[in-house]
């Protein structure tokens, strides 16, 4: 059924939407079984639906006019009966129907999470966060409905308008012509509508993400909203936000209220119509009272069906907008993937990193912010890296963790160019601790552990009495167990840091990378936190990046970045170089 809607669907249209709906159609081939069972049931429920008005039919001509009482009363139990299981039917029907069209759902947006997750960081500089959340859930959701639900409800939409018009015919071919004379003029119209709606769909959706992203933009920073009294200026500004999307919505809505009336009335004319020449035959004894009762019943069984069938195309148009709108986020190339053949990380593994002529621009930027950059780190010792914001300091801890690859150069790790490591494997053993400490609303455990899952208990109590957690652990309500709030903002700028410091003890890594991790705490912390780092990662190579002095004084080297080149020097007050972590 469904691999023979698949072609139907992409044909004559563009390459590139052929394969939107291949993706689609992915997702419901695997449950084609599945499927067929729903769409048996939903047979059987139909047949039964459509029986109703042949003993309708029955119970008036050959039991009410004929005045037989034993007709009747068997046709009212047989309506009974075929009305119960036809209930029956559709609920269970109706729970089956909910978990596959779930299924369905779920695997389409882990599908499209997945491939989000693989992206770099470049993509999501340049792309709103609540405009992929709104394709996320809302036309994620949309392709949903149509790919399960839409179609489901074509199939025993055609099975119910077959059936429906097969009895037509049976009682009257002359009258079903009739009544069909409209049918072409519903067809034109809306073909006529289909583009509109489609517009008027994309609009709606692109309003709906600029709501999302105000929102994911502006609750993070109501704390800086409120100290700068600017709780109405945010406020008009998502009063604008509600006014374009209520604009819009009402906009679709006319739309579509246009799309299906004039159908309506069409559809309301035709019954009348029949109304009108199928009483004449009955007045004139032609034809049967019960058989115009029948005819007239399943004219609106037929009814409901075209006016769903002609909403279903609608529904395509509606459906292609989502399908482009998901497209543009699954069509996204990775720009950093693992190699085909990964090479398994040297033992003992030291840490030694090597700049060899690197070269990289941001897309869009007007030059390289690294233009031919060479330097190497040491294993097993603890280096500054400065520079002036901008200079490119992040970028190059991008290039360590692979969210970028370099134009021209390469990086290694201990004589390995990072694209030939899995990534999994690079950063597994490159932990950054950094300014911002990321912490999800969670018990304390799965966050200090966020980065080895498979720690137990033990080692996670371990990590954090190495990292000075435990007398803080020990206050809490429920230790290790006590659930951190969102993003930690009950937590000091101090105890965030050491969570952070935790998580790197337990990720046990080669190199340890500190970007600005100190620049939120004053120097006495930093002077604590620092020491926790020397005693917990004595032997481990080192990057600290910073603007305090204070955080790289005790450095051996001392890389500083300026017009996208390094300068290599002995740091200031230097101790000895210490022993490379085997």
């Amino acid at each position: 059924m469904f691999g023979l809607l698949a072609p139907l669907l992409a044909r004559r249209r563009p390459e590139r939407e052929r394969r939107h709906w291949a993706w689609l159609f992915g997702f419901v081939r695997p449950r084609r079984r599945a499927m067929a069972v729903v769409l048996g049931l939903s047979v059987l429920s139909s047949a039964l639906v459509l029986l109703q008005p042949l003993l309708v039919k029955r119970l008036i001509d050959d039991g009410l006019i004929a005045r037989n009482q034993t007709v009747l009363w068997t046709t009212a139990l047989a309506m009974l009966v075929a009305g119960l299981a036809a209930t029956l039917l559709a609920g269970f029907n109706r729970y089956r129907h909910t978990q596959l069209s779930a299924a369905v759902l779920f695997d389409l947006r882990h599908d499209v999470f997945a491939h989000l997750q693989r992206l770099s960081p470049a993509f999501w500089a340049r792309r709103r966060t609540g405009d992929v959340m709104s394709r996320l859930d809302g036309d994620v959701a949309e392709i949903q409905r149509f790919a399960v639900d839409s179609l489901f409800a074509l199939w025993s939409n055609l099975l119910g308008l077959v059936g429906a018009v097969g009895w037509m015919l049976w009682l009257s071919w002359k009258l079903s012509l009739v009544v069909a004379l409209l049918l072409p003029l519903e067809w034109w119209w809306l073909r006529r509508m289909r583009p509109r709606v489609a517009d008027g769909t994309r609009t709606l959706r692109e309003r709906s993400g600029d709501v999302s992203s105000f929102f994911v933009e502006v609750l993070p920073a109501l704390k800086f909203v409120q100290a700068s009294r600017q709780e109405a200026r945010e406020a008009r500004r998502l009063d604008g936000l509600h006014g374009a999307y209520l604009s819009s919505l009402l906009r679709l809505q006319v739309l579509e209220f246009a799309t299906h009336a004039v159908p309506g009335q069409l559809t309301a004319w035709t019954r009348a119509l029949a109304f009108l020449v199928g009483g004449a035959w009955v007045i004139d004894g032609q034809w049967a009272l019960g058989s115009l009762v029948a005819f007239s019943t399943y004219l609106g069984m037929a009814s409901g069906p075209v006016n769903s069938l002609l909403g279903w195309y609608v529904g395509l148009q509606k459906v292609r907008v989502s399908l482009d709108r998901v497209a543009e986020l699954r069509d996204e190339p990775v720009a950093v993937s693992d190699p085909a053949e990964p090479r398994p990380l040297p033992a003992p593994l030291h840490g030694e990193l090597r700049l060899d002529g690197v070269v990289f621009a941001h897309p869009g930027s007007d030059g390289p912010v690294l233009a031919g950059v060479s330097a190497v780190i040491p294993a097993g010792q603890c280096v500054a890296l400065t520079g002036a914001s901008g200079a490119g300091k992040s970028t190059l801890i991008d290039l360590l963790l692979r969210h970028h690859d370099p134009q021209a150069g390469m990086v290694t790790l201990d004589g390995i160019d990072l694209r030939d490591l899995a990534l999994a494997d690079l950063r597994r053993v490159v932990a950054v601790v950094s300014q911002d400490i990321v912490l999800f609303r969670a018990p304390l455990l799965e966050n200090l552990s966020y980065a080895c899952p498979d720690a137990d208990e033990v080692a996670v109590a371990q990590a954090a009495q190495r990292a000075g957690l435990s007398d803080w652990i020990a206050s809490l309500p429920d230790g290790l167990h006590t659930t951190v709030g969102e993003r930690g903002q009950t937590l000091s700028g101090g105890q965030r840091q050491r969570i952070a410091i935790a998580r790197a003890l337990l990720q046990n890594p080669a190199v340890l990378i500190l970007d600005e991790a100190t620049s939120a705490v004053d120097e006495a912390m930093e002077a604590q936190i620092l020491a926790q780092i020397d005693t917990c990662f004595a032997g481990r190579t080192r990057l600290v990046v910073s603007h305090r002095p204070s955080a790289w004084a005790g450095c051996s080297l001392h890389l500083h970045l300026s017009d996208g080149r390094i300068a290599v020097r002995a740091a200031a007050g230097a101790r000895p170089a210490e022993v490379a972590h085997g």
